[in-house]
This record gives C-alpha cells, structure tokens and sequence, in this order.
C-alpha cells in the first residue's frame, strides 16, 4: 500500500530515497514492483473473482461452493475456501441463504480472549473445547429457544437446554447439562475451553461463574464474525434445515419434542459426518475410546 504513495511523491519531485527512509521501506522492493505493479498471483485472482461474479450473475441462489465449481467448469479451477474468501471480499452472497439485517444492536464488549482462532478442524480430543451457541424459532404460541453445547472433537451436542424465554439461566442450564453428561461417563472435563460468541448470556456473571465452579475455560470470538463460532453454526444450519423450517409449528411443546428427537435420534445416531470420517457423533466418540483403551493396554 506504500508503493503508489512513493510513486505520487516521486511524480512531485520528491526522492524515492527520502521517501523510503521516512517510511522505512527498502527501495529494491519498491523498484521491483514498480516495474511489475500487478503480480501474477493478483493476475490469477481477478480472474477468479470475475468468474464466480459471472457464475453468481447467472444463478444469484448459489453458495460460494456451486459458484467455486462454476468457475472451475469455465477454466479457473480453486478451493472452496478461496471461492469463500473471495466472495465475502466483494460481498457475493446466495440470495436464499443471506442473513438478514439485525436491528442494529452491537453486543458488549468480551469477557475472554479467543483462544480458538477458528481451529476447529485441529481438535483431536474428547473435552478440549466445547462450542455453544443459541436459537430462536417461531411457533403459533411464540418463540422457543435453544442453547446447545457441542464438543468440538466429536461434534456431538453434550448438553442442551430449551426455553421461552433466552434468559442467562438457558446457557446455564445447558452448561450443566454438558457437564452432568459427561462426568456420567467418568470423564474430566477441568480446563476444557467453552466458546462462544458475545452474547449478553454468555457474559452475564452467572455463567462465568458457573465456568469458574466447573474449572472450564471461556473463549470468545469477535463481534459480526460468524467464522469464529463456524462449527457451532453449521449445527444449527443443519436443525434449521430438518426440523425448524420443516413445518409450521403450532405449539413450542410440539417443536421442543421435535429438537429432542431429532438431535437424540438422527444428529447423534443416525446422521454420519463426512468430517467424522463417515462415522456419527456417537460412533467416532466410541471410536476415540476404544483407541485409548488400546493404547493403555
């Protein structure tokens, strides 16, 4: 970004040395880009970005992964993850799947760092970050609320709570809820990181005492950036798709029956994860045990 600067001033008489040595930049970088202001890397991505543009032109309904394969069919082949970077840099998005705008509200300020920096796929062991996350859906009767806590390593939901009302007792109670579980099984869950996004449940002083008591860690991502708490998300993307949008819901006692049964059910029992190496929750967390078992012999 300093480059042009030094070639405005230059084009006033300025001298590129003067110039680099206030803004401490080498001039040999400066000269070599001055000869090539465009890299071929850049080159390559504008390309790109005019394809997925042209595809979602096209089909505004695609998500970045349809317009990643468009773009491949018209000759520039990438990774999902780029197609994703680079749609989001231009604000390319589905118009099914687009979120819509708040009411402006901003959350407060964080309790806790992040400690997990989006690095849900290095997670390899049972209780080493829990990831929670809440939702909200219309019935006939009015809103329904859930508050789930998902472990990280085997993406099975630990522990949940339902309400009427997103009080700070929901996370609470599915906090413990998490943890009742898995000391169930003998399980020590002391240190294991919980994150979440900053919502005023997750920074009242009853759930960070609760994690306190607990010996559990908090975490927090940043303010607007849904890719902090992705694999949270992909949960609820995952119940709003099979259960919430399925029907219209009459009563909450109806909907609350239909969260139970489906997470119970078909997320934990009967839906294996391409990312669980074809395996559901239930079956790789059993997979882990075994394998510590063996090792331990």
């Amino acid at each position: 970004m300093k480059y042009p600067l030094v070639c405005d001033l230059a084009a006033w008489g300025i001298p590129v040395a003067v110039t680099c040595r206030v803004l401490k930049i080498a001039r040999q970088p400066y000269y070599q880009w001055l000869a090539n202001p465009i890299t071929e890397a850049e080159w390559e991505e504008a390309h790109r970005l005019n394809a997925l543009i042209d595809a979602h032109r096209d089909d505004p309904e695609f998500g970045y992964r349809y317009l990643a394969d468009e773009a491949e069919a018209a000759g520039y082949p990438m990774a999902h993850r780029t197609a994703w970077r680079l749609c989001r840099s231009q604000g390319v998005f589905s118009v099914i799947s687009r979120r819509k705008k708040g009411k402006g509200t901003r959350p407060g300020p964080p309790v806790h760092d992040d400690l997990v920096q989006r690095q849900f796929s290095s997670v390899k062991s049972l209780n080493e970050v829990w990831l929670t996350d809440i939702t909200e859906h219309h019935t006939g009767e009015g809103k329904l609320y859930l508050c789930a806590i998902k472990d990280a390593c085997s993406w099975w939901i630990i522990g949940y709570s339902i309400d009427t009302r997103m009080k700070t007792s929901l996370a609470v109670h599915a906090l413990n809820n998490a943890i009742a579980n898995r000391r169930r099984t003998g399980a020590e869950v002391a240190g294991c990181i919980v994150h979440s996004d900053r919502g005023s449940q997750f920074r009242a002083k009853k759930f960070l005492r609760a994690l306190e008591h607990h010996s559990l860690v908090g975490s927090m991502g940043r303010v607007g950036a849904a890719g902090d708490n992705a694999a949270m998300e992909s949960f609820y993307s995952l119940l709003q798709n099979n259960v919430l949008d399925a029907q219209p819901w009459r009563t909450r006692e109806q909907l609350r029956l239909r969260i139970v049964a489906w997470i119970e059910r078909t997320y934990h029992r009967r839906r294996k994860q391409k990312g669980l190496g074809k395996l559901t929750p239930i079956a790789y967390e059993e997979k882990l045990l075994t394998q510590a078992l063996t090792l331990a012999a």
